[in-house]
């Protein structure tokens, strides 16, 4: 097997795992499967995906879990910025992306992605990495959930190096930020890319460390925060604070814009976005309440 149909088994493994679980987390609503697939001079990029999404279930309002293993002739910008010997070169990648938007306003939003990239320069070799994380976004944060998310990505790290759970926690606070609004879009995580140090092996090894965490992460909070008592002023700041969801991932967000760049499937690249959002001028929560308290956990901080 190669080394990217073994990421590609792993994958789908992956997106079936966290579907099962979730429908678990909400006891009513189910996935429901849309199969795509772009054939070759139709589009810029070709290949095909496993979009799933729940709706209007009794916990998640929309949840999209996605996969997809898509290639193109020619990378564009979005992924070649960094890699400018890369401009043009063939490429294939293969991916996991899902966001969660519950209806209880006391579960937070939650996002993971797991890639694979494979380039094929013009000259020399093969150039491979890995990408990913997972990032929360609570709208009314309890400490003990946010330290249970940045202890179970912290223990994922560890077999990896000392320094793994640091550079990718600081990394996710760096990314994951409205300069716009001088805020972080939650309480972080982690977040990668660009990974090849060492052999694939280890690399992908890491990488299922990371999918496989997801769930560890988020499903205890979910269970722990599904039946919390809300009123009509919790459901609407979750949906003023859902538009700041919407600004990172239309402004900032660099999978938005390779998808879109590259002549992807629309429908399931903004999957992403929630299904009800706001969006309020001037908006300023009552001092002392718990809706400005939010504030104070939009700033990166040492959670353990």
């Amino acid at each position: 097997m190669s080394q990217i149909d073994a990421v590609h088994a792993y994958l789908t493994d992956l997106q079936d795992r966290i579907c099962a679980a979730l429908e678990g987390c909400d006891g009513a609503a189910r996935f429901v499967e849309d199969r795509w697939q772009r054939e070759a001079g139709t589009t810029p990029i070709k290949g095909g995906g496993r979009s799933r999404v729940m709706k209007q279930g009794a916990v998640f309002e929309q949840a999209g879990v996605g996969f997809s293993d898509v290639s193109g002739d020619a990378l564009p910008a979005a992924a070649s910025a960094h890699r400018p010997e890369l401009a043009g070169a063939p490429w294939r990648a293969v991916g996991v992306s899902l966001v969660i938007h519950p209806r209880n306003p006391y579960v937070p939003t939650s996002h993971a992605n797991v890639r694979y990239f494979e380039a094929r320069p013009k000259a020399g070799a093969p150039i491979w990495w890995f990408g990913g994380g997972f990032d929360l976004t609570p709208f009314y944060p309890f400490d003990d959930d946010v330290r249970h998310w940045h202890q179970v990505a912290h223990d994922l790290c560890t077999p990896f190096g000392e320094g793994r759970y640091a550079t990718h926690k600081q990394w996710c606070d760096r990314y994951f930020f409205l300069k716009h609004r001088d805020e972080t879009r939650g309480v972080g995580g982690l977040f990668f890319d660009d990974l090849n140090e060492g052999s694939f092996e280890q690399c992908f090894a890491y990488q299922r460390a990371v999918g496989d965490g997801y769930l560890d992460a988020y499903v205890p909070i979910v269970e722990k925060r599904k039946a919390t008592e809300y009123g009509d002023r919790e459901r609407e700041f979750q949906l003023y604070r859902r538009g700041r969801y919407v600004e990172f991932n239309l402004v900032w967000d660099r999978g938005t814009l390779f998808g879109l760049q590259s002549g992807g499937r629309t429908e399931s690249i903004l999957m992403s976005l929630p299904p009800r959002v706001r969006f309020e001028y001037g908006y300023v929560p009552e001092a002392g309440s718990e809706e400005a308290r939010l504030a104070e956990y939009l700033k990166p901080r040492d959670w353990l």
